[in-house]
């Protein structure tokens, strides 16, 4: 999830065509996983001459809330593994 995120955050960054298809893809995938943090901050937004750049930071609170559960999830299956010395 973390690779998918940091597509769509250079996506977003530098105006990645959202008519792409793997664009697309990335943005419909990813944003399944960002529902819980929408509304959180808004969007910075630039409007150029044939693209429109924004910055997501709920992207960025989503890349840290994630890589934490994972690795609290590990951690916890560490601890509990039967086999560990």
């Amino acid at each position: 999830m973390e690779v998918i995120f940091a597509f769509r955050l250079v996506f977003k960054v530098i105006g990645g065509n959202p008519d792409s298809v793997f664009v697309l893809r990335i943005y419909n995938v990813s944003g399944v996983f960002l529902l819980p943090f929408n509304g959180i901050f808004s969007s910075v937004v630039t409007n150029s001459v044939e693209t429109e750049l924004a910055l997501e930071t709920m992207i960025l609170i989503a890349m840290i809330v994630y890589a934490l559960l994972a690795y609290g999830i590990v951690r916890l299956i560490e601890i509990f593994d039967p086999h560990r010395n």
